[in-house]
């Protein structure tokens, strides 16, 4: 007797641009309805609409000038809420059975640290329930259950997080993101239009990309992806072409020096001034800044003087709220000069797996940036990037020479 062949299951997150409006929404639901029709069980994960996110942020600001962050996330988890909503009512008209699940009814656990948790488990009972009765489950997004019972929000991009954690969890065959753009580019089209799309990436690439502010997918999903081996796929909700492929390993992935240079606008450099130079001022600082979980990306500290220095370091604009004060604040303790913020600045990176076995790459980088008379204020490295803070001012000028630098243009056909 011959075994019965297993039922094919795929995770499909559709981003807040696929489902911003109602005629979006049902061409999303027609893309699951299809999908479901060819006999594959779908769990689907979707964002908030358009921008309603940054919406409810900003009616938050509008009665608060500091709004408490268990209150931020129940705001803002409304908003995945909408769309799965909406998006199963739209299955079901079109004759597939749906259900919509929050997170927590997901079986989503998280943290204590509201607006950026992390998930700390997945017990997805109700969804296997679910998937059993032949109902396509939509899961909302971006949200989970703390330990204190509350709901919370796993930050910006924090979609991708649930997407690709679902699909470990539930030993998935796919994890589809769907977005509206075609793929992985090697830098922003909107930016450099000559940017080709990359067919496939290694998860150590794409993780080093999306950490230096490229868009496509958010940095913890991409270390989710590689620590469970889930492959992804990103692709187009408007195109049935094949997007970029995220894997463990790309066949001659070695061979290509640079394969993509990302930027971040987004970043602000903060300094504590004038501060001693002797052992346990800088863990004193991060400490602080760890304790209220803010992220530090890039470290200087200058050559001290007279037994004084100054250490700077990026963190995200949208930290800076919480992060001056303190590092204000210990700076002084301290007997520092306090802190400074520079919000004019931006990071550019190049990345790629061949930097491990070609030399040479940070010359060319800085050369190429020089000759346009870009200054570089702040530099960082890894194994396979190279992250520079340049001006603002010069954040366009600069990924445009480097993807040209580096043979990034579009090959002509």
């Amino acid at each position: 007797m011959k075994k019965a062949k297993k039922q094919k299951l795929f995770v499909m997150k559709f981003g807040g641009s696929s489902v911003a409006d109602a005629e979006k929404i049902k061409r999303v639901a027609r893309r699951v309805h299809d999908k479901q029709s060819r006999g594959i069980k779908v769990v689907v994960v979707v964002s908030a609409p358009g921008d309603m996110t940054d919406d409810l942020l900003e009616m938050a600001d509008g009665v608060s000038k500091n709004p408490p962050e268990r209150e931020l996330d129940m705001l803002l988890a409304t908003g995945e809420q909408v769309s799965i909503a909406l998006l199963s009512m739209a299955i079901q008209d079109l004759g597939s059975d749906a259900v919509s699940l929050t997170g927590p009814q997901a079986g989503i656990y998280a943290d204590h640290a509201h607006t950026k948790a992390r998930i700390t488990k997945i017990a997805p009972s109700k969804i296997h329930d679910e998937l059993k009765k032949g109902k396509v489950v939509i899961v909302a997004g971006f949200q989970g259950l703390n330990p204190n019972q509350d709901i919370t929000t796993l930050g910006r991009g924090g979609s991708d997080l649930t997407a690709v954690a679902l699909a470990a969890a539930l030993k998935a065959d796919a994890c589809e993101i769907y977005t509206d753009v075609k793929g992985v580019f090697t830098t922003d089209p909107r930016v450099e239009p000559e940017a080709s799309k990359v067919d496939r990436i290694s998860y150590d690439e794409m993780l080093e990309l999306a950490g230096a502010g490229s868009q496509v997918m958010q940095a913890r999903s991409i270390e989710v992806a590689k620590k469970y081996g889930v492959d992804i796929h990103v692709r187009s909700t408007f195109s049935e072409d094949e997007g970029t492929w995220i894997v463990r390993e790309v066949e001659g992935m070695e061979d290509v020096v640079v394969s993509g240079v990302a930027f971040d606008k987004n970043q602000a450099k903060l300094s504590a001034v004038e501060i001693p130079d002797r052992p346990g001022i800088a863990a004193k600082i991060f400490g602080a800044l760890a304790d209220i979980h803010v992220n530090v990306d890039m470290i200087i500290q200058s050559a001290a003087q007279d037994g004084m220095n100054d250490i700077s370091f990026t963190v995200a604009r949208a930290d800076l709220k919480k992060a001056v004060p303190v590092v204000d604040q210990v700076s002084r303790e301290l007997g520092g000069q306090g802190a400074l913020v520079d919000e004019k600045i931006a990071k550019v990176a190049v990345v790629g797996v061949g930097m491990k076995s070609h030399a040479g790459v940070a010359a060319r980088m800085f050369r190429a940036l020089a000759g346009q008379n870009i200054n570089i204020e702040m530099i960082s490295t890894s194994e396979i990037k190279v992250s520079c803070v340049v001006k603002e001012s010069d954040c366009q000028k600069a990924v445009q020479v480097l993807h040209k630098t580096f043979g990034l243009s579009r090959k002509p056909k």
